[in-house]
């Protein structure tokens, strides 16, 4: 049975004394602590180190992100050192010792933040940054240390961060505009169709000066949209002024539950293209509303589709694997490989293709992750559309939330993503068929350079889909064949454009995408 060691207290500082009549260290206890504040840093640090060592794609011990944990306060008083030393756990402020702690098992979970937050309030005591910051400063501090040697993608939010990482995810009380302050001035840049603000009268343009009679002149964007913001079903007043004669009017609006919109449709010659710029709990839902009414619209003909995710990061995966399964009807979509049970997922269409066969281009670039990469790389891998731009950002992790008793969260990597033909899209990403890289002025030259050398491309994808993890060193060579950019030009859309009008164009770009990929399908 394993035994949690409980910290006791000691009123003065400690030092070791290496003499017992086995050999073994005298340790001994630590200063008095304050009990209510050890107890609440211990219960938030508890959670967070469960999850890291929990669900972490790879394993790692309560130990290890502890100790780091700890070092992390040295980003708040420099002063501040620990040092693993045998059995214990040495407190240092600049060359004086400060207290010891004996070290629990590697694994033992609540030890550790039992002893991690021992330090932290013992810290506090010789400290004057440390006494000054708050709960919040503390956490991250400790938070920040401990994941930072697992990967970039995995990170602490705060309370107020996490709030607003969850608004993005999945909504949040409001009245559905956007706004942009310049010059002091608070002006409304977009109205949400159908949201409480378009219903109250709201139009784009108006300067919003105040909010519930506070006057927003000198505030901060995000004290801006607190105010905005609040509970559904409770009203807001807005005081606006109007035009260039500055018209005074005022506004109460019903607060509703409001996700932001990352789907916007535009037409041009009968080819619809679907801008996504994130993946939230309502993307697959907007972007099906908009496929069948376009669908449906027998006086302006839809010939082809675009879904254009340059700069998309990303979002929630199961809306990756919603949009893609708008235009599938069947097949592999992805699979997620990760050392938790509940990190093993193999998602499958089942869907009714929404475009109803017609031709489907996806743009790409090197902003264009994560979810984004998914959609792409499955609609490109079951041969349902022409993929072109530049090669994806290659963020082939999934992140889980984990969140905390502050109200804080750890977005955690826990899985990797596999494309339908094996490969892992990790740091390397998805590979277009018409690379615009290095763009130059002729569309057509693009297209004919990109589809002439059929041979090479083949071979290039080939070794692109090499199922499994490929080493740093080669799948920066395959990138460097399609540089990754950073894409905003008219030049990708017209391409797309241009491929979808000429049918045997399109079919071409879609064979040689079909080529490898049937080569890899069991």
């Amino acid at each position: 049975m394993k035994t949690t060691i409980r910290l006791r207290v000691l009123s003065s500082l400690v030092l070791l004394v290496a003499l017992s009549a086995c050999g073994t260290p005298y340790v001994p206890p630590p200063p008095a602590i304050d009990a209510s504040n050890k107890n609440e840093i211990a219960e938030v640090l508890n959670a967070g180190f469960g999850g890291v060592t929990e669900k972490y794609i790879e394993v790692v011990t309560a130990e290890t992100i502890a100790i780091e944990g700890m070092r992390g306060l040295g980003s708040l008083d420099p002063n501040l050192g620990i040092t693993r030393n045998g059995p214990t756990i040495q407190l240092t402020n600049g060359d004086t010792d400060v207290v010891a702690f004996p070290t629990p098992d590697a694994d033992d979970i609540e030890g550790w933040a039992n002893a991690a937050a021992d330090v932290v309030v013992a810290a506090q005591r010789v400290s004057p940054d440390l006494r000054k910051a708050d709960s919040e400063k503390i956490y991250e501090a400790v938070f920040d240390g401990a994941l930072s040697n697992l990967d970039v993608f995995s990170r602490y939010a705060g309370a107020e961060e996490a709030r607003r990482n969850r608004a993005k995810r999945d909504g949040f009380g409001g009245i559905g505009i956007r706004f942009r302050v310049q010059n002091r001035a608070v002006t409304v840049t977009r109205v949400m169709a159908d949201a409480p603000a378009a219903e109250a009268g709201i139009l784009k343009g108006d300067a919003i000066t105040h909010v519930d009679g506070v006057s927003l002149s000198g505030l901060a964007v995000n004290a801006i949209t607190n105010k905005l913001r609040g509970p559904t079903h409770t009203d807001v007043n807005l005081t606006i002024r109007r035009g260039k004669e500055g018209r005074k009017l005022t506004f109460s609006i019903t607060r509703t539950h409001i996700v932001p919109e990352t789907v916007v449709e535009a037409r041009v010659n009968g080819i619809a293209t679907y801008k996504l710029t994130g993946f939230n709990q309502d993307t697959a839902r907007s972007l099906a509303e908009k496929l069948k009414k376009a669908k449906a619209d027998t006086e302006n003909p839809v010939k082809g589709i675009v879904l254009d995710l340059r700069g998309n990061p990303g979002g929630l995966l199961k809306q990756s694997v919603k949009v893609a399964d708008l235009l599938l009807t069947q097949g592999h979509i992805v699979s997620t490989k990760g050392r938790h049970p509940d990190s093993l997922h193999d998602y499958e269409a089942g869907g009714s293709d929404l475009a109803h066969g017609l031709p489907v281009l996806v743009i790409i670039d090197g902003k264009s992750a994560s979810a984004a990469e998914i959609v792409a790389a499955a609609l490109q891998d079951r041969e349902r559309a022409v993929v072109i731009g530049t090669s994806s950002y290659g963020k082939g992790t999934v992140q889980t939330v984990i969140r905390l008793p502050n109200d804080g969260e750890i977005t955690l990597t826990w899985s990797r993503l596999m494309t339908p033909s094996g490969y892992a899209l990790h740091g390397l990403g998805v590979l277009p068929v018409v690379c615009t890289s290095n763009e130059r002025d002729e569309i057509g030259d693009i297209i004919d350079d990109a589809l002439s050398r059929s041979l090479q491309a083949r071979s290039r994808f080939q070794s692109w889909r090499t199922p499994g993890v490929q080493a740093r060193d080669r799948r920066n060579e395959l990138r460097r064949s399609c540089p990754s950019q950073r894409r905003s030009t008219d030049l990708e859309l017209k391409v797309a454009r241009h491929i979808i009008g000429t049918s045997a164009t399109y079919e071409k770009a879609l064979a040689l995408s079909a080529a490898y990929s049937e080569a890899r399908q069991p």
